[in-house]
């Protein structure tokens, strides 16, 4: 399966709430306004993985600061001095698992979080996902952040360096 990858548009957003439909569960989707104000707020640094000319998978990211966690359903606070580039929502949609798009998806963040000159990556692991942020490198934080609490049981905040 070919992948590619592009920045994320405005006019992704059916595309996005889609993909975000069949990935979580209703008390985890994000209303349409607060995902398009995110696409308009991190604009450049959120990406959508297209397979056979439709996007299949999504990537959420924007500049923020280590220990910040944006809570769910909320707008991003970009960062004026940003030391994170923040993770908020990857999702691949099922037709496009296993083509390697995730692990795409995340690295071409990583690679924009060099560009930056940002020292960190981190995101909140939900649903089970700790073993596949493991085996990118991510390890579990002892940092307490306040927006975990809007999560779901069992949300985990991770960091990396994005070398």
């Amino acid at each position: 399966m070919s992948i590619s990858l592009r920045p994320m548009l405005s006019t992704d957003l059916d595309a996005v709430l889609r993909i975000q439909a069949a990935c979580y569960p209703v008390a985890m989707q994000e209303p349409a306004a607060v995902v398009a104000s995110r696409i308009a707020a991190a604009h450049g640094t959120c990406l959508v993985g297209i397979h056979e000319g439709v996007v299949r998978g999504y990537l959420f990211t924007y500049p923020s600061r280590l220990g910040l966690v944006t809570n769910l359903n909320a707008p991003f606070a970009v960062s004026e001095q940003p030391d994170t580039l923040y993770l908020h929502d990857l999702a691949i949609e099922a037709c496009a698992l296993g083509c390697g798009m995730g692990r795409a998806l995340v690295d071409d963040a990583l690679r924009r979080a060099r560009t930056l000159g940002l020292a960190h990556a981190a995101l909140v692991s939900v649903q089970d996902s700790e073993r596949f942020w493991h085996a990118l490198g991510w390890r579990a934080a002892s940092t307490q952040c306040a927006g975990l609490h809007t999560y779901p049981p069992g949300a985990l905040y991770m960091v990396r360096t994005p070398a």
